[in-house]
């Protein structure tokens, strides 16, 4: 008998042999039936839960293959967030709001997943602006990984003073009389912006696991039901992982992770790697959390940072003898590694010690792949190919393409990455968002980044030859990524026998105009058969409780996450309830039923608006 029954949808399954249906069951985590309502619903017992989509799309759920969720899990409920905030005059009052309600000795932090281009100014605070509403409250500000803007009580806190040496790979910008003003630059080199942040409070543990339930349940409310965890730096194995494992073991994960493994100190990559190879097993854990491998940093000496602002960094003469110590480590004890590359240069070098070992120890099957490869050549495609790897791309260039194109041009940035190149040469390939910093984790704009060719500051930068079709960057989101996980067949689909993953968005992902993409959240999150996010019509039908974040004065409370959509429905909600009088909200537009009748939609003809959207903003 099944536990769950959801019908009534346009079930978007992935399975070339039944790409449509109209209802699935869902047993033990697993779907067990998936085809038409009037072979589904008999299936029915007196515990099964049945959901009726009332006409909606319905997809799997989006899997993101690089995310540094651990990470940004135990800090997610301490930083203030601009991904998707539209104008800076909009970010500086939430800033301000902020910084009034935070007690010292805490930050203010906003770290990254923004960048200057997606608002209406085009331009970012000064300084001046950041000490004018916070003059007593440091206030760390991370765009991307090319600066950090610290106001003046933030510089006193970390302590850089006229004394303070120059960072390697960095840039501590300073005045005519040496005093630093409060602009760290990576030259090209991110670690100073790493180790300055890391010299701000941390939560405690209790909240860290708060923290982290928040960040997961913001996923969910995106439609993410996955990850693989590319580590991350100031992330220590296994200190740092405590938090996760907890949740793990307590059940509370409502996302199924896979977590790589990131060397942390220069010199020491060997050991790292020899230690864990050691303690760790390659697979270890479930379907919710499990060990897949090593990286995304491997050496230090192969670190190209995606910096566009500043020239492409050659890679150390040492890299290949350091590289290859550590390589073959990894084949030795069949473990699977992602590499950060962002450059053809860096990803040519690597290939000569990957085919160097795969001479001696045969690399095909290990599932192992480069992240980003920005401006990947067509030949460095071929020698991945040959070696059985894989290309794991991400929508960094959603945010960073306008500083491409001012350094390289526009035509070097048509094919930043070549994307549909890489998929005619029939390469593993699959997306994410390398979120939390220099990029947003709503996946839905590196969706529209693939579909529409364009940053999200509206530079269209690939012309339509190197844009995706929307089934197959929805295939990049779900079933590609099975591949770099070793779970090709277990999940990414909507078939009988894969774990029980889907989503409902809040509109037509095949049907909505390209530009209204991004702008997607899900109504309806499916994790395992359980349902981990009910908004709208299916608030009722939620299982997984959050208790509010803390600390009390967490942005998370004030703000939610993306575009700043707690705030939203904390201050329109009520008041359009109290002006519209009515029992009952739209699922889609709330009580702002004004937006519905003003659109260009056809809400006058209730029927097939009302199959197609949802809206029941007609009935008032």
């Amino acid at each position: 008998m099944p536990d769950l029954i959801v019908h009534g949808g346009r079930f978007t399954t992935l399975d070339r042999g039944q790409p449509e249906a109209e209802a699935v069951a869902i047993a033990d985590g697993r779907f067990v039936a998936v085809g038409r309502a009037s072979e589904v619903l008999p299936l029915a017992g007196a515990q099964t839960r049945v959901i009726d989509l009332k006409g909606r799309r319905a997809l799997p759920g989006l899997i993101d293959n690089h995310l540094h969720i651990i990470r940004g899990g135990l800090n997610y409920n301490m930083e203030l967030r601009w991904d998707g905030v539209r104008s800076l005059a909009d970010a500086m009052a939430m800033l301000k709001q902020q910084v009034a309600i935070t007690p010292a000795p805490q930050w203010v932090r906003v770290v990254g997943g923004f960048t200057e281009h997606q608002f209406q100014e085009k331009r970012l605070p000064t300084i001046e602006e950041l000490n004018a509403v916070a003059p007593d409250t440091p206030v760390f500000l991370l765009h991307l990984y090319d600066r950090a803007l610290l106001n003046g009580a933030a510089l006193r806190v970390v302590g850089y003073t006229k004394d303070t040496p120059e960072p390697p790979g960095g840039e501590i910008v300073r005045d005519g009389a040496g005093n630093p003003v409060g602009l760290l630059l990576a030259k090209p080199n991110a670690s100073i912006l790493y180790a300055t942040l890391a010299k701000g409070p941390k939560l405690p543990i209790e909240y860290q696991l708060n923290s982290t339930r928040h960040f997961m349940r913001e996923l969910n409310r995106l439609g993410v039901t996955g990850a693989i965890d590319a580590g991350g730096g100031f992330q220590n194995y296994p200190d740092d992982y405590a938090v996760i494992e907890q949740l793990a073991a307590d059940g509370l994960l409502t996302l199924r992770l896979a977590y790589n493994l990131f060397t942390q100190k220069p010199k020491q990559e060997k050991d790292d790697f020899l230690n864990w190879t050691r303690s760790s097993t390659y697979k270890q854990g479930d379907d919710y959390f499990r060990h897949n491998g090593a990286g995304e940093m491997l050496v230090f000496s192969a670190a190209d940072f995606e910096d566009f602002r500043q020239p492409r960094p050659d890679m150390a003469p040492e890299m290949e003898g350091d590289l290859e110590e550590v390589v073959r480590i990894l084949a030795e004890n069949r473990w699977p590694w992602r590499m950060h590359a962002t450059y053809d240069e860096t990803i040519s070098r690597a290939l000569d010690v990957f085919e160097k070992v795969n001479r001696e120890i045969p690399l095909q099957g290990l599932n192992w792949f480069f992240d980003h490869a920005e401006t990947i050549s067509e030949r460095s495609i071929d020698r991945i190919a040959a070696l059985g790897g894989g290309i794991a791309v991400q929508h960094r260039m959603a945010y960073q393409g306008e500083y491409f194109v001012e350094r390289y041009g526009a035509a070097a940035a048509q094919a930043t990455p070549p994307i549909a190149r890489i998929l005619e040469k029939g390469v593993k390939t699959s997306a994410g968002t390398d979120a939390t910093r220099v990029a947003s984790y709503n996946p839905w704009v590196s969706l529209a980044w693939m579909i529409t060719g364009k940053t999200v500051g509206g530079l269209g930068i690939y012309p339509r030859r190197n844009c995706l079709d929307r089934e197959t960057a929805l295939r990049m989101w779900t079933e590609y990524v099975t591949w770099f996980s070793h779970e090709e067949g277990k999940k990414g689909r909507i078939a009988v026998g894969q774990l029980a993953d889907l989503i409902v968005p809040d509109r037509d992902f095949f049907g909505c105009a390209e530009d209204d993409i991004a702008d997607t959240t899900s109504l309806l999150t499916i994790v395992g058969g359980r349902v981990v996010y009910g908004a709208g019509d299916f608030e009722s039908f939620n299982e997984v409780q959050v208790p509010p974040a803390m600390p009390e004065w967490s942005p998370v409370r004030a703000y939610g996450g993306y575009a700043a959509w707690g705030r939203q429905r904390d201050a329109v909600a009520p008041a359009m309830a109290s002006l519209c009088g009515c029992s009952h909200g739209c699922g889609m537009h709330g009580h702002d039923h004004a937006t519905a009748w003003s659109s260009k939609l056809p809400v006058s003809d209730l029927r097939s608006f009302w199959g197609a959207l949802g809206c029941s903003c007609w009935a008032v």
